[in-house]
């Protein structure tokens, strides 16, 4: 019998984690090496078990999916990264294969399909979830953003672009308050204040509007 695939799961919710594991180990070819609750914990991990594939989520506490991969680049890491995610948005996708990201797959998807993604991009192929193939073919995943083409984020206050740079790396805004070391009801304020300047209305358009700034080339 062939060595099985090893997979290392980097999760912030454990009952997400736990059921990942099951449908994992539950493949005759699959085994979960082990678990991380963020990307520090899994930094940890990856360099004790050296994976061949790394199932991991953007939005996390401590080290985020974003850092985590710059970090993982840094140290040379061999593992193949498979994202697990809500974000749909099309430039996100974009940026995250730009950064190293073999597959990306919506957790909307089937069970099966994660399945057939670890074990693609376990062989080094480009795993993209099929709803995606659609923006392919019309030239979305493929098309530059411009930095002209979005506002110049010149009246923003210091605070508020912290505030923007945290959401376009997918932090809730209770993560960002722990970060900045204020209240969540300020992280509100500055954030709505902070989209009314820029016209902006939801976080996929504060990730492109940060993305088209340059406001994420160190992740």
């Amino acid at each position: 019998m062939s060595e099985k695939i090893k997979v290392i799961l980097v999760e912030d919710h454990q009952v997400v984690r736990h059921g990942l594991r099951l449908l994992i180990d539950s493949q005759p070819d699959l085994l979960v090496l082990g678990e991380a609750s963020d990307g520090k914990e899994a930094l940890e991990l990856i360099a004790k078990l050296d994976p061949d594939v790394i199932v991991f989520d953007i939005s996390m506490p401590v080290m985020n999916g974003l850092e985590l991969i710059t970090e993982l680049k840094a140290r040379g890491s061999t593992s193949h990264l498979l994202t697990l995610t809500a974000n749909e948005d099309p430039a996100y996708i974009q940026h995250m294969v730009r950064l190293g990201v073999t597959g990306y797959l919506f957790k909307r998807s089937a069970s099966e399909e994660l399945l057939l993604a670890i074990r693609a991009v376990s062989k080094g192929e480009r795993y993209l979830d099929p709803s995606i193939v659609h923006d392919l073919v019309d030239g979305l995943f493929l098309t530059g953003l411009s930095a002209s083409a979005v506002p110049s984020g010149g009246g923003l206050t210091d605070r508020e672009v912290e505030v923007v740079r945290y959401l376009a790396k997918g932090y809730t805004n209770k993560e960002i308050a722990i970060q900045l070391d204020i209240s969540v009801k300020t992280v509100d304020t500055h954030k709505a204040r902070a989209m009314l300047k820029l016209g902006l209305r939801s976080r996929a358009e504060i990730f492109r509007f940060a993305l088209a700034r340059g406001w994420l080339t160190s992740v």
